[in-house]
């Protein structure tokens, strides 16, 4: 039994899901970093937000926590629902505590998407954003890393966050 969400419906990715979606960051640590102070209501939020709200777009990225929100994800709703999305999104580094860069070197970004597959669970990512250019790289490198990888079965859908 589905739950027909409260704000509507809205395609992305090829997929019908809700128009309000759930953003995974501040499941982790302060400032973005390492893991939530209480993991087991982390999980339940996540949980809570799918099955009793029929919240269906899950926004998450590599760096949140850093690593930590996918890894909650799988924890909270692996096997992952057929209604549910979860977007991710590559190509920027929390070094620190509320400490960001963009980071879109086609190496990195590769090992990326090949690391959120593991913590996520999954042969493909449904929607894989690019978190920011990198002014560093070509964009057509940036870009041009994550077409290869959609055309290797491994991403579904690319856009920019």
């Amino acid at each position: 039994m589905s739950i027909e969400p409260a704000a509507g419906t809205i395609t992305i990715a090829g997929k019908s899901v809700s128009r309000l979606g759930f953003g995974t960051m501040r499941l982790t640590g302060p400032g973005t970093w390492g893991h939530p102070e209480d993991f087991t209501t982390a999980v339940s939020v996540l949980r809570e937000a799918v099955n009793a709200y029929g919240i269906t777009h899950i926004d998450t990225a590599d760096a949140y926590g850093p690593h930590t929100a996918e890894a909650l994800i799988r924890h909270a709703l692996y096997p992952y629902p057929d209604d549910v999305l979860v977007a991710t999104k590559v190509g920027m580094i929390c070094p620190a505590p509320n400490v960001w860069a963009p980071h879109g070197h086609p190496g990195y970004l590769r090992a990326c998407v090949e690391a959120s597959l593991r913590r996520l669970g999954r042969e493909r990512l449904d929607l894989c954003y690019l978190h920011r250019i990198d002014p560093k790289v070509p964009i057509e490198d940036q870009l041009g890393t994550l077409q290869a990888l959609k055309g290797e079965g491994k991403i579904g859908h690319i856009d920019l966050s």
